[in-house]
């Protein structure tokens, strides 16, 4: 074998490898019919009929302590809400929309003079390092591979309870 075809072989090879992503993997478990985040311990729970199937831990707003309130104050919202859909060509790899704001989240803001805020998501990790723990704006993130785990186990229409 000639060095060139060799060396074309190898790239050949190579270019086939980096083309297998695992970014949608299939999940064949038992249903996710909960998810509670724990705020205060960074653990969100995928639950099926009350038992936790699996486990992660997470990284919140840059100021977690508390429900959020408006936009731009850094918290991650608490209450119960939904998974409205998912995006597979998020800015943070992959990602789950949450259903906030409800009403009651949109008459608070109002009430302070202030726009509720939106597009809060599980999400995967940020694409430069980060320099804190808590670093999103509002949202849940895992990283990447924790996230194509979440992303294949957990459908729109899922409750996520968002807990203190």
């Amino acid at each position: 074998m000639s060095l060139i075809f060799r060396a074309v072989l190898v790239f050949m090879l190579a270019l086939g490898l980096a083309s297998c992503s695992t970014k949608f993997r299939t999940y064949t478990g038992p249903a996710v019919t909960e998810i509670q985040v724990h705020k205060s311990e960074r653990k969100m729970y995928l639950l099926s009929d009350g038992e936790v199937v699996k486990s992660f831990d997470v990284a919140l707003g840059f100021a977690p302590v508390g429900p959020k309130q408006f936009e731009g104050d850094g918290k991650t919202p608490e209450g119960l809400y939904y998974i409205t859909h998912k995006n597979p060509k998020s800015n943070f790899y992959l990602s789950l929309g949450i259903s906030y704001p409800n009403d009651q989240d949109r008459a608070n803001a109002k009430a302070a003079g202030k726009p509720p805020g939106g597009d809060i998501f599980i999400h995967g990790g940020p694409r430069s390092p980060i320099s804190q723990p808590d670093w999103t704006v509002g949202c849940v993130a895992v990283t990447d591979r924790q996230m194509e785990e979440v992303y294949a186990m957990v459908k729109p229409g899922t409750p996520i309870w968002l807990l203190p």
